[in-house]
């Protein structure tokens, strides 16, 4: 699997005005694109889901409407996370298509889907690294082989 981290402008993703294909154009040889990202960069993906095969949240959720859209939804969210709050990303579930896959990892904060230490505002996490990576990766990988 071939992942793109994007350098956004501004540092914010959700600034970023660039579409999918400057990134996608990089790699001709990847034939199907997930797009997706983590608090704002999630925010962000929402708004590139329509050119992607598939959508995936860290720790994000929509502002969007994609209640009506075919494309797989994979929302991966933590327990422990005091910005994207369980109850935020409950309250914006109806932005999604009605068969996406809602994950909650137990034990995980706003911070466990980066690798940027603590933040303000978040939760603690219990669940260590290893263990979010884990559930994060098999879900990943369970989205892309079964992408239409």
């Amino acid at each position: 699997m071939t992942v793109v981290i994007t350098k956004p402008w501004l540092n914010l993703a959700f600034f970023d005005l660039r579409p999918l294909s400057s990134f996608t154009d990089l790699a001709l040889e990847v034939g199907a694109w997930m797009v997706g990202g983590h608090s704002l960069g999630g925010v962000k993906a929402c708004q590139l889901a329509s050119d992607a095969r598939a959508l995936v949240l860290f720790a994000s959720y929509c502002a969007n409407d994609l209640s009506a859209s075919e494309t797989p939804v994979l929302s991966l969210s933590g327990s422990e996370d005091g910005l994207s709050t369980p109850q935020k990303i409950a309250d914006a579930r109806h932005r999604l298509p009605a068969d996406a896959v809602m994950v909650e990892i137990p034990g995980a904060s706003h911070a466990s889907f980066g690798d940027y230490g603590p933040q303000s505002g978040d939760g603690t996490p219990t669940a260590t690294d290893a263990e979010v990576e884990a559930v994060v990766v098999a879900e990943v990988r369970d989205l892309a082989a079964h992408l239409p």
